[in-house]
Formats: structure tokens, C-alpha cells, sequence
């Protein structure tokens, strides 16, 4: 699945573009950034609710092309940069993790 249509499928706010041609190949859900270094796969999306610049920091580390900030969460400003920076998607939605979670499993495997 692309980022694009991982946007239009799920309804997302797009905060940051980039690469929405990019194929998201997995997902990884998670609030512990030491988790998402440990075991999320790259090329996968991050779907949290953790709102701040080191998530994208880890998501560099990780391999993690796009992050889903869930449940309305506020993003700051530079988280924003980061992502723009490194050339991470970063997306927003009102969405819970686990609606959100199921709805990328969906579009990936169903």
C-alpha cells in the first residue's frame, strides 16, 4: 500500500508529505519509543500517540517511512520540522490506535 492510499483509505490529515508514492510494506503500534528501535520493521508505518521529535528520531533509526499520530493528538512544531527534515510522512487522525491499527491491517493483509 502507498502512503497516498494509506491516507485516502483511512482518512488522515496529512501534517508532513513526503514520498507518497512510497510503499508501506508493515505497521508497528506503539507508545515505547525503545520498542519501535527494538522491533518495528522498516518500511512500515508507526501508528502512536506519542507527539514530540524524538519519535521521528527513532523512526529514522528504525527505518520507518510514515508515523500516525492518533487520537487528536496535538503535534508541535518541531516535531513537524523533524519530519520534514527526514523525510518522514507524518499524519495525523482523530482515530484511536487500535481503530486505526485495524483499519492499516486491513488495507495490508485483508
Amino acid at each position: 500500500m502507498t502512503i497516498s492510499r494509506m491516507i485516502k483509505q483511512l482518512d488522515l490529515e496529512t501534517i508532513v508529505q513526503a514520498g507518497e508514492t512510497i510503499e508501506i510494506k508493515n505497521a508497528f503500534t506503539s507508545d515505547l519509543l525503545s520498542d519501535v528501535m527494538a522491533n518495528a520493521p522498516s518500511d512500515s508505518v508507526l501508528i502512536t500517540i506519542q507527539a514530540h521529535k524524538n519519535t521521528v528520531a527513532v523512526a529514522t533509526l528504525a527505518g520507518i517511512t510514515a508515523i500516525i499520530v492518533c487520537s487528536g493528538r496535538p503535534i508541535p512544531e518541531d516535531m513537524i520540522q523533524a519530519a520534514g527534515d527526514e523525510g518522514i510522512a507524518l499524519l495525523k487522525t482523530k482515530n484511536n490506535q487500535f481503530q486505526v491499527s485495524g483499519g492499516v491491517y486491513q488495507e495490508l493483509y485483508g
